[in-house]
């Protein structure tokens, strides 16, 4: 990391999109794009409120999998920015 001209660090992740491959950004009650199964081929996402994490391992390569609160249960994709 370099320092700013205010002294604060510059993180390089900062404002990145979270890809939900580590198991520590992926936390209940977030926003998420998750891919089922059947949809892993064709790459199509579904969008949902995490409401648990079935993923037991720190982080995944294809994506921490989630049940989300509609019972869809998929591995996150991406973690939407909060409103």
């Amino acid at each position: 990391m370099s320092e700013p001209r205010s002294g604060r660090p510059i993180d390089r992740n900062e404002g990145a999109s979270l890809d939900g491959t580590r198991r520590s950004d992926v936390k209940e009650g977030l926003s998420v794009m998750v891919v089922q199964k059947h949809h892993q081929r064709t790459g199509e996402l579904t969008e949902g409120v995490v409401q648990n994490i079935l993923t037991n391992s720190p982080q995944h390569p294809h994506g921490i999998k989630v049940r989300l609160e509609s019972g869809v249960v998929g591995r996150v994709k991406e973690i939407l920015p909060a409103d």
